[in-house]
Parts: structure tokens; sequence; C-alpha cells
């Protein structure tokens, strides 16, 4: 009998779900690659690959997620990997095999004794973002205050052209209140913006105004799942990776930038319409966020009662 916490994938049923996993992340991590090489850039889909640290190597890696035995042949190449292990007979017991079967599972002593911070702050900042009451009402203007009198500074990004040029993309700052609570967005503001922002966020407090109508904080999902990796399935790893990647398109659609070259209209948020559309959006990626947010508490359950959290 298999242990009852411990589930058992023989080669023949993991291989195809490794399989799926590549061609799910080749879609979206080949163009990227191949944009590199030739040395161009987008603005919209290269984002999660160089402004995150997980890289597309090491996305393309499928783990099947804490408690889960893969057997056969082809999981040797895993022992090896870090924060896995290879079975011994008292493991093999355990899990319901026989004696010299080839076997690996996610290693938790090892995870544990190097990622404990880690799990504990994801679990903070997961537990706090669910806690918090949405709030709709920043428009997506972090952007524009990353580019506000841009002209006295460094240029973001000097290959695209602003919608609405310098003066009026200053006046849609001027015109509107700016109440970005994410600091990872808040840090990328022209120094002329930063006071014009309600709030102050910092590393330090982050983890008090993280709140989940906010697109940054549910596009940072995907970092708190990857940064649990190999621990959580690499398919709820995707499944944040592609709820990022949406946000991120309507984040940049909703930015002071023309991408209409680049196949993205805009969200005008300077208009009342545009103000609009971006919350109905907004209102439906938290949504979706909610839902990944309680699989990843979920996930992180476990880890945490193992650390004392």
């Amino acid at each position: 009998m298999e242990h009852p916490e411990t589930k058992h994938l023989p080669q023949e049923k993991w291989l195809p779900l490794e399989a799926a996993h590549h061609s799910r992340v080749k879609r979206y991590a080949d163009p990227y690659l191949a944009r590199r090489s030739a040395g161009k850039k987008h603005p919209v889909e290269d984002f999660l690959f160089t402004y995150y640290t997980q890289k597309p190597g090491q996305l393309l890696r499928w783990h099947p997620g804490a408690g889960v035995v893969l057997s056969g042949p082809d999981a040797a190449e895993r022992a090896q990997w870090k924060f896995y292990k290879q079975l011994d007979d008292d493991g093999l017991a355990g899990a319901g095999l026989p004696s010299g079967t080839l076997a690996v599972t996610f290693d938790q002593e090892a995870f544990l004794a190097e990622r404990t911070e880690a799990v504990r702050f994801a679990g903070i900042i997961l537990s706090g973002t669910a806690a918090r009451p949405a709030q709709f009402g920043c428009f997506g203007l972090h952007e524009w205050a990353m580019v506000y009198r841009q002209d006295k500074f460094q240029l973001r990004h000097e290959y695209l052209t602003l919608r609405l040029g310098s003066e009026g993309t200053d006046r849609v700052v001027e015109e509107n209140r700016i109440r970005c609570s994410h600091f990872d967005a808040f840090r990328f503001y022209t120094p002329d913006a930063v006071p014009r922002n309600e709030l102050t966020p910092t590393r330090e407090n982050q983890r008090l105004l993280e709140q989940p109508g906010c697109l940054h904080a549910n596009m940072d999902l995907y970092k708190w799942a990857y940064k649990l990796t190999p621990a959580l399935p690499s398919e709820l790893v995707m499944d944040c990776f592609e709820l990022s990647w949406r946000i991120r398109a309507m984040d940049m659609q909703a930015s002071p930038y023309d991408l209409e070259e680049w196949g993205y209209p805009p969200i005008r948020i300077e208009t009342p319409a545009g103000k609009a559309e971006y919350v109905q959006h907004q209102r439906e990626f938290a949504e979706e966020a909610a839902a990944l947010r309680t699989r990843l508490a979920a996930a992180l359950a476990p880890l945490l009662e193992a650390v004392g959290s």
C-alpha cells in the first residue's frame, strides 16, 4: 500500500505530464529566446523573463510538487537536482514500492534548511493580502508615474513613444490621484512623481500594504510560486505565470506608451470610459488571483507547519 500522504507516479504516467509542461512553457519561452538571440526587445512579452529571476530553463523543468514519488529509469537524473532525493528502502516501503525501485521525491528537509525565511515571508504576504479589502481606484497610474517629467531623468524605455507625448503624460499624472500600494511599482517612479503618491510603500511595510486588487500583487503570485519550487507542482506555477502574463498585457495597454504596432491597443485611462474598462479587467483579475492565492496557501500550509509558522 502507498503511504496515505504520498502519491506515486510511475514513469509512464509522469513523462506525459512533463512533456505537456514543456509544451506549455515553450509557447512563451521560445519567442523570448529567439528575440534575445536576435538582440530584439518586446515591451510586453519579455517582462516575465527579465523582471523576475526565474529563467526559461528553470521554468521548463517540470516538478510534481511535495508528496509525489516519481519512479522509473528516467527519474535517475532528478536524483541530482537540487531539493530532490532518491528513496532508500525505508522510503520505498513507505511509498508502497518494492526494494530496488528507482524512485525520487521532493526533499523537504533540505528545502526548508535553505528556504525557511522565504516560506515564512510568502505565507505572510499571501495570507495578509487575502485578508485585506481590494482597492480598485489606482487606474494603472503607476506606469504613468514612472515616466513623469522623464525628460529630466533617464528615459525608461527609450525605444517606445508616449501616446500623449511628454506634456500630455505629465498632465494625466497631475490631474489624477496617485495611490499605488505596491513597493515594486513605486520604486520605479521618477523622483518628481514620488511625493505625488498618497502612500509610501517600502520593502519593510510591504506585508502591511499588499492588497488583492493590485495588478502587481497579483502578478507576483508567480514570484511566490516559483520561489517555492520544487515544493509546488509546476501546473500551479504555470497557472500563476499565465495569469501574470495576461495582467502584464493589460497593465501595458493602460500605460502611457503607444503599443498599437505591437498589437496592444490602448486602454485610455485618461478618460472615464478607459477608467471603467480598466477597473472591469482589474476586478476580473482579482477574482482569478484570489483562487490562485487560495491554492498557493494550501500548498504552502504543510511547509509552514513544518517550520513552526
